[in-house]
């Protein structure tokens, strides 16, 4: 089901950028503004699967982008009328690039696109793209005879020229014209299709026997995990029954609410499949062969709690297995807007593996206990949603997880049921792409700020930005390996540059791990004697064989008027290291103990990196 809310939403968000993006690529801002509008009309049309892209915008910008560009043939730049001359100065400068090097200058100046991404808009590889954005900087700056460092100043002109020439269409005007829009392709499809199986006499039967599959998938298809999984003969499934899902009253057992009430339970075939946040897809297991999802309410108010039960049932105990994990992921590395994972648990004495989650959206204000068990082929998943910051119960969401179990490991595919369960804090799951270091995932929100974190992606830690003026600790020198960085920044919040949080992270033999977090700390013990104008303030100092872990607030006076505030925490697990800075800006920052927090999960994620490499 396509949300009008939703698609609203993400119109005011992105509309000034894309339509900043457009015109400063083109120079043309009536046919950069009527380009975007189609973009969006476009957007609407493709709502269901655009609204479950990571991204949306980067589904939109190349369509905004590449309708500029077909409609304006000529080279426009002058042709407006009474410009400010920073901003014909720009748009001139713009226009002397060539059109790779302006979209890699533009992507990277006005968008929060990795690189990676970047070179992937731009049709180059990556090296080829991250060079011609260096071209374009440095040509850039030349030609607007600035420093390569000033660049991005240059754009706000070009930003409120356009915010006060453009009034935006309604969204539902938007909305109107993507719905007639898909009516007219669906006709013409529909046309189509009918002249397709007239002409060829083609008639869909299911006569062969093969057995299908929740995803829809052709059953003469065959993949590498289908014959791993056809090495056990599969049976005729048995019905996963209604009766074996969680009940209103259970669920009141677990989860304090004023009613519980069952809303629905279907197969999720229909809508787009998308129900519970943080779900990424219809199924774990596309290819399982029976589902049932139960949805339950506390209220009608839009606040009020909200539980849901997905079981889903696999080939096999193997394939169950990648659908526990699957699922896990989904939740650990929630890519829903503004959801933070507050801590993970392990579940004992429940089915044959489980695990439970809590989660914060500060997005939708509500807090979530997520929890995840498998039990034979069957994997069943709990979520519970409360308003406000109020963590539910955790013995009692365990006990509804466990209950989930038993009410399934009587089916003929299940495994193990449960008894009392036990639950313990555990390490985050590893998840994103490299599971050592912090994600979005793990970053808290910031007062007044509403817009989410972004982080760049990780790099070769050549330079370590999360270093302070104290420590200057060097991740690039041997015997480090495994050397990476990456920097989180808030696109769209109008903070200063030098705002953000930077992690970098590396791994050496254990005792020489050890004696760089040593080095640091004397470092900054050492640093008011060595520069009177900067006080290092210790916050936290844990260490046990293994761990390290120490936390400090420093601030150095920049003149009689002016200080620098920084945030900064080191971290050891054994052979691997993590150093992590935060830079404020004013009444932006963390609450006290958050950062503390912040550096404790960054010390929580080592555990993933990989040992050192031998030299």
């Amino acid at each position: 089901m396509r949300n009008p809310d939703e698609f609203d939403a993400f119109y005011k968000d992105a509309r000034d950028r894309l339509l900043l993006q457009t015109y400063a690529l083109t120079g043309d801002l009536p046919a950069s503004r009527s380009a975007v509008r189609d973009a969006f009309v476009a957007a609407w049309h493709h709502w269901r699967k655009v609204s479950r892209l990571d991204d949306p915008e980067a589904w939109a910008r190349p369509h905004a982008w590449a309708h500029a560009q077909r409609r304006h043939t000529a080279r426009l730049w002058h042709r407006e009328k009474g410009l400010d001359p920073e901003v014909l100065a720009t748009l001139d400068a713009l226009g002397k690039l060539p059109v790779n090097q302006r979209k890699t200058l533009l992507l990277t100046q006005l968008s929060s696109v990795s690189l990676t991404d970047m070179a992937r808009e731009v049709g180059l590889p990556q090296a080829d793209a991250e060079r011609e954005l260096q071209r374009a900087t440095a040509q850039f700056a030349v030609h607007r005879d600035v420093a390569s460092t000033s660049v991005r100043t240059l754009f706000e002109p070009l930003r409120e020229h356009v915010e006060a020439a453009v009034r935006w269409p309604r969204s539902t005007i938007i909305r109107r014209a993507g719905t007639r829009r898909r009516r007219t392709h669906t006709a013409v499809g529909a046309l189509g299709t009918v002249v397709a199986l007239v002409a060829t006499g083609v008639l869909v039967t299911d006569t062969t026997g093969v057995r299908p599959t929740l995803g829809g998938d052709d059953p003469a298809v065959t993949s590498a995990s289908q014959a791993e999984d056809s090495a056990r003969p599969v049976a005729t499934p048995e019905t996963l029954p209604d009766s074996a899902m969680l009940t209103a009253r259970q669920v009141a057992k677990g989860i304090a609410a004023p009613r519980w009430r069952i809303d629905e339970t279907n197969d999720n075939t229909g809508g787009d499949g998308l129900v519970l946040p943080c779900q990424e897809e219809r199924y774990a297991d596309p290819r399982g062969t029976a589902a049932l999802l139960r949805t339950f309410d506390a209220g009608k108010a839009k606040d009020a709690a909200a539980a849901f039960q997905v079981t889903e049932v696999s080939r096999s105990d193997k394939t169950a297995g990648r659908t526990f994990d699957r699922t896990l992921d989904w939740y650990a590395g929630c890519t829903d807007t503004r959801v933070q994972l507050l801590s993970t648990h392990q579940v004992d004495r429940v089915g044959d593996e489980a695990m439970m989650l809590v989660l914060r959206s500060w997005k939708q204000d509500s807090t979530m206990v997520v929890g995840v068990a498998r039990s034979g082929q069957l994997t069943t998943t709990t979520l519970a949603r409360v308003p406000g910051e109020r963590v539910p119960d955790l013995d009692r969401s365990a006990g509804l997880l466990a209950t989930a179990v038993d009410g399934l490991c009587r089916l003929p595919d299940a495994g193990a049921c449960a008894g009392r369960p036990r639950h313990s804090v555990a390490a985050p799951v590893p998840v994103g792409q490299v599971p050592g270091m912090l994600g979005e995932i793990d970053l808290p929100p910031l007062a007044g700020i509403v817009r989410p974190w972004v982080g760049t992606e990780p790099r070769k830690a050549v330079l370590n930005v999360a270093a302070t003026s104290c420590d200057h600790a060097d991740f690039s020198a041997p015997p480090m390996t495994n050397n990476l960085t990456r920097y989180f920044g808030i696109p769209g919040a109008k903070l200063p540059d030098e705002f953000g949080l930077t992690e970098t992270v590396g791994s050496m033999p254990a005792a020489r791990a050890h004696a760089f977090v040593e080095k640091v700390r004397a470092k900054l013990d050492a640093c008011p004697d060595k520069d009177l104008g900067t006080d290092v303030t210790p916050v936290a100092d844990v260490s046990t064989k293994t761990t390290d872990l120490s936390v400090w607030h420093v601030r150095t006076e920049i003149s009689d008027e002016s200080t620098v505030d920084f945030l900064m925490g080191i971290a050891r697990d054994g052979t691997s290291v993590a150093q992590v800075g935060f830079v404020p800006s004013g009444k932006v920052t963390m609450p006290p103990g958050t950062f503390p927090a912040l550096v404790r999960r960054a010390l929580d994620r080592l555990a993933a990196m990989p040992p050192p490499a031998k030299g």
